[in-house]
């Protein structure tokens, strides 16, 4: 090997790790933690930094360290003499406990308070988007502790997910029995959310999810709190039936964005090669005529109020070939408990929770934090919140980038483009660039070998920095 050469693939390694430096991560996990009792070689941040860092550096399994464990640039890069190897990494995992991870949580949320405290007037005055959702997390092992079967019949985990729509950042990520209801547990962590959003400088916060979090109890006591909320609400069949009961002239059409955009100027339509086939070969074929809005009150058997049931119809045609089968309606239920909104707002604040699932792909295949290498619940929970953790510091990463008065728009597209990107993309972009690294007069020269497009994004995060 060519002893001159000292170069690494991931050069962005050193942005991050100033980055958590920065705004207190390092220093907090170092104080706060203490889940190491003799926090020698390594301290509680040399271990959580290594499995994040190690995702950032484009690994996908513990096994990944062991690469960047025996590389003595990349140690220089940041400034360390050994990192943890994976075996070492798995045993610090299953030193933490339920209590502990709670504590690294926090330790985290504080460094995201601090982040946002750093952002303009603007980014606190919008509505704090709080999004809760289950996945399962399935694993073919034999002897994971705290693993059951789903109702899909695999075995496996079953985490909750409470996530920022705004950042898309992941807040809280609590691990369960596969087996687990997905609303299991939401109110206490939803809770955590709320004072978390308020405690960052967001007022005005909106709670959103699925028919499995519309849970009844809880409502008025959110309603005193002045949290506002937008979930789905079970389409029973008495509810079915006061819907179909509601007079036709109540119903309005609901037009989508989309169609209100292109109806003053058509777009041509490509072929619909997917109907073409259904139809050809006379598979049951079900298509959308129509949607139209409706609302009521109800009063929730475990409230002492009544909430908004908005009322989403459906209108389907059953088709087969070229024959017209059946046509019938389709309801969906949402509960608010914002007077304000219209019934079309109110959909759409449902329909755009959906994004969280995007969320959820990225932290499965992209971040792969969603996994269970380990063998017991909580350290596969410890190991899925520092995995996770490489996720929020792409956002950090975004909301940290300047934003100049003369170059407004432009950064803030930057700023954007870098929230939306895949978590492949970022690395691609901004992380995995080869670096040379120099030591020299005391400091660590990072020296890039290859030019990206998006590297100016990056020139301005270490020049904020």
């Amino acid at each position: 090997m060519a002893e001159r050469t000292r170069a690494i693939s991931a050069g962005g390694i050193g942005a991050v790790h100033q980055l958590v430096n920065t705004i207190g991560l390092v220093s907090g996990l170092n104080d706060e933690l203490n889940v190491l009792k003799q926090p020698k070689p390594y301290t509680d941040s040399d271990h959580v930094l290594n499995i994040a860092f190690n995702t950032l550096c484009g690994g996908q399994v513990l096994d990944d360290i062991e690469v960047r464990r025996n590389d003595r640039t990349f140690l220089d890069a940041l400034g360390a003499r050994a990192i943890p190897d994976p075996t070492t990494a798995g045993d610090y995992c299953r030193r933490f406990d339920a209590d502990a991870i709670w504590r690294l949580m926090d330790i985290i949320n504080d460094a995201r308070v601090d982040v946002w405290r750093r952002q303009p007037a603007s980014f606190t005055s919008e509505t704090a988007r709080i999004d809760a959702d289950g996945s399962l997390v399935p694993t073919t092992g034999e002897c994971k502790e705290g693993m059951d079967i789903s109702y899909k019949g695999e075995w496996g985990y079953h985490p909750l997910l409470v996530s920022l729509a705004n950042t898309q950042e992941a807040l809280f990520v609590t691990n369960r029995s596969g087996n687990r209801p997905s609303a299991e547990g939401a109110p206490e962590v939803l809770d955590r959310a709320i004072e978390l959003c308020r405690r960052g400088g967001f007022e005005d916060i909106l709670l959103r999810g699925d028919t499995d979090f519309s849970m009844t109890a809880h409502l008025d006591r959110w309603t005193q709190d002045g949290v506002r909320f937008v979930f789905g609400y079970d389409a029973n069949q008495h509810f079915v039936d006061r819907a179909y009961n509601i007079e036709e002239s109540e119903y309005t059409e609901l037009e989508r964005r989309a169609d209100d955009v292109f109806s003053v100027k058509p777009r041509a339509k490509p072929r619909r090669v997917k109907e073409e086939i259904v139809k050809e070969r006379g598979y049951l074929n079900k298509v959308l005529i129509c949607e139209d809005l409706a609302e009521f009150e109800h009063k929730p058997s475990k409230a002492k109020q009544s909430y908004r049931i908005i009322v989403l119809r459906k209108t389907i045609n059953e088709e087969r070939g070229q024959m017209c089968l059946d046509t019938y309606f389709r309801y969906f239920f949402y509960v608010t408990n914002d007077w304000t909104l219209t019934p079309e707002e109110v959909v759409a604040e449902s329909n755009q929770r959906c994004n969280q699932e995007n969320l959820i792909a990225q932290l499965k295949g992209g971040v792969r934090a969603l996994h269970a290498p380990l063998n017991t619940l909580d350290a596969n929970w410890a190991y899925l919140v520092m995995v996770t953790l490489a996720w929020n510091i792409k956002a950090w990463f975004a909301l940290m980038l300047p934003i100049t008065p003369r170059w407004r728009e432009k950064h803030q597209r930057e700023r954007q483009l870098v929230l939306r990107m895949e978590f492949w993309t970022f690395l691609q972009e901004l992380i995995l660039v080869p670096a040379q690294i120099l030591s020299t007069g005391r400091r660590i020269v990072f020296r890039f070998l290859a030019w990206r497009p998006r590297l100016p994004i990056l020139f301005r995060l270490l020049t904020a920095l």
